[in-house]
């Protein structure tokens, strides 16, 4: 068994335990390496880090795969990648870089329904299914047991309501999606409404819900993961920006916050 496929083992395997998956979002090999010292399981691309990272309202395609091999060769981790809408309209066109992400170290990946056209921002339902459908063949066709992960962005664009969110994940899942997701979830009742409507394990995003809310209290009602999204990447740029604000106002008392280079070179290569 090689390497990729031992590590497309143990995330499917850290989907199925009663302790939800703790899955962050490094934007870098520098944070993935991070990351693994503190002893997270497993990891997850996020695109709105690279894109933060280039400078960039969206990362191309290119650049999404890029930072995944760099990311994915960082660690022995599994890593999991989020490849936006995979940067296509057609099912099958969409579901190319499903292996892609496989060829550049993925042993999972997400699939979303948003179109990024904000003027119509969600697809159809029956196009949204096909692309999962497309996806799942792709995923299902690879040399590894490949975890894919659908998503329902509706609630992040105003683009439908919860009932409509729960049917999308569901159809999702009839078409073999192995993990559901729908990003905007913001209460303990909508999560637990949304894992009581599939079988499947329901990744949850901390960075839009209730910041109150406990990995224990997710557990209790069924969540199996959950992500921060670009969370990490923009408390690293807010904590960047005041420091930049404090130096060019004449002052420099943020360099006693500094992660100390002894807590930090032997983590690098």
């Amino acid at each position: 068994m090689t390497d990729q496929a031992a590590a497309a083992v143990r995330f499917r395997e850290l989907h199925e335990r009663p302790e939800p998956l703790l899955l962050p979002n490094p934007w870098d090999p520098g944070t993935a390496r991070l990351l693994a010292s503190l002893g997270f399981e497993a990891l997850a691309t996020t695109s709105l880090g690279v894109a933060n990272q280039l400078g960039r309202r969206r990362a191309s395609r290119q650049a999404i795969l890029g930072n995944l091999r760099a990311i994915s060769d960082a660690t022995p981790l599994p890593v999991n990648a989020d490849l936006e809408n995979c940067y296509a309209d057609d099912p099958a066109e969409a579901a190319t870089m499903i292996a892609d992400a496989c060829a550049a170290g993925a042993v999972g990946a997400s699939i979303e329904d948003a179109t990024g056209d904000p003027r119509a921002p969600i697809y159809d339902f029956g196009l949204a299914v096909e692309r999962v459908h497309a996806a799942v063949e792709a995923a299902r066709a690879l040399p590894i047991p490949f975890v894919l992960t659908a998503r329902a962005e509706n609630l992040l664009w105003q683009a439908g309501d919860l009932d409509d969110t729960i049917s999308r994940l569901r159809a999702f899942e009839e078409a073999g999606a192995d993990v559901l997701y729908a990003p905007g979830l913001r209460t303990l009742d909508e999560m637990r409404a949304v894992v009581s409507s599939v079988g499947g394990p329901v990744n949850v995003v901390m960075g839009f819900a209730d910041p109150e809310i406990t990995l224990a209290q997710l557990a209790e009602i069924g969540v199996r993961r959950v992500s921060i999204g670009g969370a990490l990447s923009r408390v690293a740029l807010r904590s960047f920006m005041d420091a930049a604000k404090e130096m060019r106002a004449g002052h420099f008392g943020f360099v006693t916050r500094m992660a100390p280079l002894t807590d930090l070179h032997p983590l690098f290569t």
